[in-house]
């Protein structure tokens, strides 16, 4: 999944980031405004952690113009104030949730992947191919009644699989939303991934789930054995 943070005061932004890419997620951060809105435009994102006190253009309106376009991307506000107008404020505005500084950091992971399970497929907490299983809310993987580990990388490869489980997914959309926005190494890290993917979910079981569509991507099907 991929998140992007737009939050001015850079060492909080910093740590979040390095927190939640040590979680799996591919994550781009911003420290102002109008930064923040064109580039929650022109990407796309899973979820937006969006400070209110922002320098250019204030999260209140960041969030205004993005849902008054018709972006629906969970918005989780946080904020140094403290009073529950500006909470319902917020909220009014088209966040889904708000979070006031200081926070712990359990508890925005905790809301983050609450609001990402609302998103999956209609709230969904579980995705299914076949008899693989992708928790994102507990970030585990089963095949059957099998526990498969994975890394944070390899589970978040094969959640953005999962999530368009029967389609072609590109590799450049891999890494688009695995890696984050400065990511410029080499594109090949992706076959690492599906091939260590291959050899973890597959291999073990008999399985044939992740195809590769010459010159297109990868499709996660359903049981192939």
């Amino acid at each position: 999944m991929r998140l992007l943070i737009v939050e001015d005061e850079k060492r909080l932004a910093l740590t979040l980031a390095k927190g939640l890419s040590a979680e799996g997620f591919a994550v781009d951060v911003v420290h102002d405004g109008v930064t923040g809105l064109h580039r929650a435009t022109s990407s796309d994102y899973d979820l937006i952690i969006l400070d209110i006190m922002l320098p250019g253009m204030n999260g209140y309106r960041v969030c205004s113009t993005l849902r008054a376009a018709g972006d629906e991307t969970p918005v989780l506000m946080l904020t140094a104030k403290d009073g529950e107008y500006d909470e319902a404020e917020g909220l009014d505005t088209g966040a889904d949730d708000y979070l006031r500084k200081p926070f712990s950091y359990v508890v925005l992971l905790a809301r983050i992947h609450a609001l990402l399970r609302r998103r999956t497929r209609g709230g969904a907490r579980t995705l299914r191919v076949g008899d693989l299983i992708v928790d994102p809310g507990t970030h585990t993987c089963r095949r059957g009644d099998c526990d498969v580990p994975l890394t944070a990388k390899e589970f978040a490869v094969l959640e953005h699989l999962a999530v368009r489980a029967g389609e072609v997914v590109s590799k450049a959309d891999i890494l688009r939303h695995v890696w984050d926005f400065a990511y410029d190494g080499d594109p090949n890290i992706v076959e690492v991934y599906i091939s260590t993917l291959r050899r973890k979910i597959d291999a073990p079981f008999g399985r044939r789930s992740i195809l590769t569509v010459r010159g297109a991507g990868y499709r996660l099907a359903g049981d192939r054995g």
